[in-house]
């Protein structure tokens, strides 16, 4: 479904399957920041008699649709595997190319990873970050990063992301004032 910030107006592809049988969530604009609450179309009104001329109809209400839309969710959800796992066969890093940890390299050693100041696994030199900042998760070669509710937001290509976004070889995101690079190589 697509939905529509109240704020800025941005729209966002919205995976019905995130409202887990809930009839609203409440999301926050990725652009705008702003919290505004949508409602689950699985939800809707009970069918109500419908007046034509001079006799009544069962029908259904229409919910208004939105308009379909060419502009898509500014970062795609990706889809998940099911398990947690490392690739067989290959080696995950990530590189810190700016911030305080800048060259250092971490090698992911676990499907999950939490990325943050303190009490992370990978833990950053960086005031800016939050002490749970983001997460790490692998199912076999699809690699996602998430935020975990930070402060400053993770960001990647400059835009705060608004839940997990996909990451290739060679992909950079931002932490605080930290940037990271995933790189994927052979495990020899």
């Amino acid at each position: 479904m697509i939905i529509e910030c109240p704020g800025c107006h941005s729209k966002y592809q919205y995976d019905e399957e995130r409202f887990e049988r809930k009839p609203s969530k409440k999301i926050k604009c990725a652009r705008c920041q702003q919290i505004f609450e949508i409602h689950n179309p699985a939800f809707q009104a009970p069918a109500t008699p419908v007046e034509v001329g001079d006799r009544t109809m069962a029908g259904k209400v229409e919910t208004p649709r939105v308009p379909e839309s060419t502009e898509q969710s500014p970062l795609p959800q990706p889809k998940k595997p099911d398990a947690l796992q490392l690739p067989a066969g290959k080696r995950l890093s990530l590189a810190v190319l700016d911030g305080p940890d800048a060259g250092t390299v971490f090698r992911i050693d676990r499907p999950r990873v939490t990325i943050g100041r303190a009490s992370a696994d990978l833990t950053l030199n960086d005031t800016e970050a939050s002490r749970q900042h983001a997460a790490l998760e692998i199912r076999d070669l699809v690699c996602t990063v998430e935020d975990l509710g930070s402060t400053n937001g993770t960001l990647i290509n400059g835009e705060k992301i608004a839940g997990p976004v996909e990451l290739t070889d060679k992909s950079e995101f931002q932490v605080g004032a930290t940037t990271l690079m995933l790189i994927v190589t052979e495990d020899h």
